[in-house]
């Protein structure tokens, strides 16, 4: 692309659009102003702004929001480059993107003429499901099907985290959400103490439940200790891992419990500022957070928290490389240690938890770190959120205690006897009807040689080919790491043509050497965690199931 960034003129609507964002020009140049320097972490909006007024990004919108933030014209390119859905090309206005990832292939998914094809959008249990934008004046985003299936569970005394969604309370009423408990809990945090609240999450052993299973207490008490000031929060729901939905749900449905949540998690750790992070296909989550945020105003006690929107980054489901989104910068992962709790966002100590693991701090203080701690088990305490889709007649998000079966939660979603379950999405392992009756803990899972992930459950049934599964994961780990670092860059590359030859049908003990050297590479050498687990399901279908025999 030959960049003529700063001669580049943008249009009246475009520099409306950008304006809006990072405020007005200072007088008759749109030369950075003073005030503007410090303002980089706008990049990102800034460019998506523009592409909503017009449909794209162009080099005049480019230019210009690189001039107003103080961002070199070549560094704004690698910005907007990185993301899948900036368009540096004029496209049409009106675009829909197709979900041809892992539970809508199961459902049929097609691409049309005219249609772009999309990996996962999280809404596996509407599959096939297509998300589609509209630029202009009014710009729209649309999640297609709009609506899914009711709440498989709905009416279940036993529902904690999907209690008020299982009740059909309002989501868009705050009146509503205090009638029905809201914010009690805030309430009761502050009365007990920061030091108290994170004494009470260290006794309930709450784990992350994002994947990493890390003890939220520890994370929240080694942020409050830090003395470098200020301290973030940031909510980390850029949910892209194929096959999850599971946090979009809580947002779209319970949006003010999440915002109650943050501001006890800002309110423990010292922090007076707090960021969602949401991915850009989430439209209606987009929607209710802004309003809940608008709306709990007064029961925030100055705590801000502002929502940013992501623009097509899996691996910006990486706490460091979320950072870097927010910060204006390619969402490419940092080098660990330092670690988030001392150096995070922007440099300070920052506490990041997923949307799941926020909504169970709220029952940890309604119940008490002690009694939260009585369901479960010994190592997984509490209650799990499981996305169900692929072959089951009741797809959806399902709540149960640590320590159900795999069998139990299939039986739930109304699964005949499957020939492969993928647990943990495209960065878990696929398991065979012989695991059926694990149980679904961390330590169970463990033992297996599985992993729960971020909650994922794809279900397989005997008309289910395994091989194009196979190939769409060595796909969307070629397309989606971020090339920082050589083994992941080029081994997610040589993981997907070792397996096309596979399917060509080259020799099988020759290709699977080649693929366990990868996979041991990536693990070993990768940056973060998207090299690390890039080789486990396609590894896991060929140990566990005998693909490829």
């Amino acid at each position: 692309m030959d960049l003529r960034l700063l001669d580049a003129l943008p249009t009246d609507a475009e520099r409306d659009a950008i304006d809006a964002v990072v405020g007005e020009a200072d007088g008759a140049s749109d030369r950075v102003a003073h005030a503007d320097r410090t303002r980089r972490h706008l990049l990102l909006p800034a460019l998506r702004a523009a592409q909503l007024r017009v449909g794209w990004v162009s080099e005049g919108a480019l230019g210009y929001a690189s001039r107003r933030l103080s961002v070199p014209p070549a560094d704004a390119y690698g910005v907007a480059s990185f993301y899948a859905l900036l368009a540096l090309e004029e496209r049409p206005a009106d675009l829909t993107h197709v979900c041809t990832d892992l539970s809508c292939a199961l459902k049929g998914a097609r691409v049309a003429p005219g249609e772009h094809a999309s990996p996962c959008l999280g809404l596996c249990e509407r599959a096939p499901a297509s998300y589609r934008t509209i630029a202009g004046v009014a710009p729209r985003e649309l999640q297609l099907p709009e609506s899914g299936p009711p709440l498989p569970q709905a009416g279940d005394s036993s529902l904690r985290l999907l209690r008020r969604i299982g009740a059909g309370i309002d989501p868009t009423s705050l009146e509503a959400y205090v009638a029905a408990g809201g914010f009690e809990q805030l309430r009761r945090a502050r009365e007990l103490g920061g030091d108290t609240v994170i004494g009470e999450l260290k006794e309930s052993r709450l784990l992350g439940r994002g994947g990493a299973a890390f003890p939220t207490g520890v994370k929240w008490e080694a942020v409050a200790g830090q003395q470098a000031q200020p301290h973030y929060v940031v909510c980390n729901a850029d949910e892209s891992e194929p096959g999850t939905f599971k946090d979009r749900v809580l947002m779209e449905s319970d949006p003010f419990a999440l915002v109650e949540s943050i501001a006890i998690a800002a309110f423990a750790t010292g922090a007076r500022k707090a960021f969602i992070y949401v991915r850009a296909e989430y439209p209606l989550a987009h929607e209710r957070i802004r309003n809940a945020i608008a709306r709990s105003a007064p029961h925030l006690d100055g705590i801000e928290i502002e929502l940013r929107i992501g623009a097509g980054a899996y691996v910006c489901g990486e706490e460091t490389a979320l950072f870097q989104s927010i910060e204006g910068y390619r969402g490419e992962p940092r080098n660990k240690p330092p670690f988030p709790v001392e150096v995070g966002l922007f440099g300070k100590p920052t506490a990041v938890n997923n949307v799941e693991t926020l909504f169970n701090v709220l029952e940890v203080l309604r119940d008490g770190g002690a009694d939260y701690a009585l369901t479960g088990t010994e190592g997984s305490t509490g209650t799990r959120l499981f996305c169900v889709s692929g072959c089951v007649e009741r797809p959806g998000l399902y709540e149960l205690p640590f320590g159900a079966t795999l069998r139990e939660l299939l039986e739930l979603a109304g699964s005949a006897p499957p020939k492969a379950v993928l647990l943990g999405g495209a960065a878990g392992a696929f398991v065979g009807p012989e695991l059926l009756d694990l149980k679904l803990t961390h330590e169970d899972t463990r033992a297996a040689g599985v992993t729960l992930g971020s909650g994922v459950v794809i279900v397989y049934d005997e008309r289910a080919e395994l091989v194009p599964a196979l190939l769409r994961i060595a796909e969307f780990f070629r397309d989606e790491s971020c090339g920082q670092c050589v083994p992941c860059r080029v081994g997610t590359v040589r993981q997907e043509e070792a397996l096309m030859r596979l399917a060509a049908g080259a020799p099988h003990a020759d290709e699977r050497e080649t693929l366990a050297e990868l996979a041991q590479v990536m693990r070993d050498a990768s940056i973060c965690g998207l090299g690390q687990t890039a080789a486990n399901a396609i590894e896991s279908a060929i140990v566990n199931l005998g693909v490829f025999a």
